[in-house]
């Protein structure tokens, strides 16, 4: 297993960023995820840390050995890719052999090797069948086989589930999950789907526009957003954000006046500027719905969820705000809602940075 060290690494197309310098260190054992939107540089960045892309400027280091010049083939790597790229003429076990026999390894030591995956992996059963008859899952397990039996210090995935329905997705986003669990194999994961990064990783790094937002575990990234662009992005709605001005302990909006709670007052007073604009943010779940709720919406849509219902609000100047209500009853469309927020939930931000402000007074 292998720790990984980014030092200023960047990626230019002529004087255009696919990925602008970044630093990130990726500890030993750890599945990280490298989560953002097409473009953001999540790809380009998995790739510069494989081999396959060559970086413009920056040291790559694996346990502190400086790989940033040498080939894939050099860095005790594996890849997965989103397809599976599995030989179509070979059986499984075949598939899953043959790196063990381009490096001329003895053949009982490969069908050892072979053995120990399919029983990990529980597709022994499938070790004589050819890619062709086979589930999409079932060929992913194969694609991991593969690269697992060649007991890499480091796993390399690029959005390796996105070619599966959305039943093989979540089974395999457990199995991968669990089977990182058992092998300790460092993982760096590549994804555009937040709710797959929230359950997989360790740390998620999330990228946007060629560079780094945030990096944090996904407690950190949800409840924490550290600005206002992984606050939209993470989650399923993401963050609600309500723009207003800031004054004396309020924040004067179009649709209220909200009370800021007394521990958030020191840091909006000491962080905003002159012009004391504010965004207030807070997730769906931290909505509550009461008749004496400062914020006044009439329910636009409403979507039953099984455990809760989604309702989507309506305030008076036409911004939606999510909210996660119980199932116990039913909402009509055009019924007046009044709400308030968990004080424990809010999270603010600068309008003009876009910043998180921190509870301790500084912009994130």
């Amino acid at each position: 297993m292998a720790t990984i060290e980014l030092i200023n690494v960047e990626k230019r197309f002529g004087t255009s960023y696919a990925v602008k310098p970044i630093n990130l260190t990726i500890n030993t054992d750890e599945f990280v995820v490298l989560l953002g939107p097409s473009g953001c540089g999540k790809t380009t960045t998995l790739r510069m840390i494989s081999g396959l892309e060559a970086v413009t400027d920056g040291t790559i280091l694996f346990d502190g050995q400086d790989v940033t010049l040498k080939s894939a083939s050099d860095r005790n790597i594996a890849f997965v890719f989103q397809f599976f790229a599995l030989y179509s003429h070979m059986t499984a076990r075949e598939n899953i052999a043959f790196p063990l026999q381009a490096e001329g390894m003895a053949k009982d030591k490969i069908q050892e090797q072979v053995h120990d995956v399919a029983n990990l992996l529980r597709i022994e059963h499938l070790l004589d069948s050819r890619p062709g008859s086979l589930s999409g899952g079932d060929q992913q397990r194969i694609a991991l086989g593969r690269a697992l039996v060649r007991q890499p210090a480091v796993f390399l995935m690029d959005e390796p589930l996105g070619a599966l329905d959305a039943e093989f997705r979540e089974t395999m986003r457990a199995e991968i999950k669990q089977l990182h669990n058992r092998q300790k194999a460092t993982t760096v994961y590549v994804t555009h789907d937040q709710v797959e990064a929230m359950a997989m990783g360790d740390r998620i790094v999330v990228m946007s526009a060629a560079e780094i937002q945030q990096v944090g575990t996904p407690t950190d990234v949800y409840h924490n957003p550290a600005n206002l662009f992984v606050a939209r992005f993470i989650g399923s709605p993401g963050m609600n954000l309500i723009e207003g001005q800031y004054q004396n302990g309020i924040i004067e909006s179009e649709d209220a006046n909200y009370t800021v709670p007394e521990e958030w007052k020191p840091a909006l007073e000491a962080n905003l500027n002159s012009a004391k604009s504010v965004i207030l943010g807070f997730r769906p779940e931290a909505v509550r719905i009461i008749e004496t709720g400062v914020f006044q919406s009439t329910v636009y849509v409403n979507s039953l969820h099984g455990s809760h219902t989604m309702l989507n609000l309506e305030l008076t100047n036409k911004t939606i705000i999510h909210a996660r209500a119980g199932r116990e009853r039913d909402y009509a469309i055009g019924e007046p809602i009044r709400f308030t927020i968990d004080p424990t939930m809010v999270r603010f931000f600068d309008a003009e940075s876009e910043k998180a402000i921190s509870k301790e007074g500084a912009l994130s």
